[in-house]
């Protein structure tokens, strides 16, 4: 199925719900990215045990695939910190999320949002940076994986660069207007601290 082997396909059909796939995600080691720069497809990822946040997005959507899902992605853009990227799906019409990220806040998010605004502003409050600045400024349309089955992205050895560079130029929708950006208020110490509880390297 999709070049995957039936060990592979089995692993991750036993993921099943988004729920477990999130499971599956926190219990992974978190990829510091000190060997350099990667971006796993979900083979690497199911053999090394190992994933950032686009890599684990890639995870959770050959998973979905294979629960018979559309492999769908989401970009969410910031200033003066790093993009973020889930993996959407929805049920009975509404939208909802799992990822993969260094902040408590930024993981997993119920079936529960009527439009994928709702889905992608609920990550606001918790999209901070060390500094403790809201930087969460845009999101792309959802994006389906299938466009990249050429280069075999559930399978591939190399990394998938041509994925993010999609993600960079696909349409993106602003989240708030410029003017209000520029007077937020930085997240509170307690907040902040919480955001990072559990977080790899701190």
């Amino acid at each position: 199925m999709y070049g995957l082997t039936r060990g592979e396909t089995a692993a991750l059909r036993k993921l099943g719900s988004p729920e477990r796939i999130q499971a599956y995600l926190d219990a992974l080691t978190y990829n510091l990215e000190e060997g350099g720069e990667t971006l796993r497809s979900p083979r690497r990822v199911l053999r090394d045990r190992t994933a950032h946040c686009a890599e684990a997005a890639l995870l959770a959507a050959a998973a979905f695939r294979v629960d018979g899902r559309p492999p769908l992605v989401v970009d969410l853009e910031a200033v003066r910190d790093d993009d973020h990227v889930l993996a959407v799906y929805r049920e009975r019409g509404l939208w909802g999320a799992v990822a993969l990220s260094k902040f408590a806040g930024l993981r997993y998010r119920a079936p529960v949002y009527r439009t994928l605004r709702e889905l992608v502003m609920s990550y606001f409050d918790g999209y901070y940076n060390w500094d403790g600045e809201r930087t969460l400024r845009r999101y792309s349309r959802p994006v389906s994986l299938a466009r990249f089955d050429r280069i075999g992205w559930m399978t591939a050895e190399e990394d998938l660069w041509d994925i993010t560079s999609y993600l960079g130029v696909v349409r993106h929708y602003r989240v708030i207007p410029t003017a209000t950006a520029r007077t937020l208020a930085r997240v509170d110490l307690r907040s902040y601290r919480a955001g990072l509880h559990g977080a790899p390297g701190h």
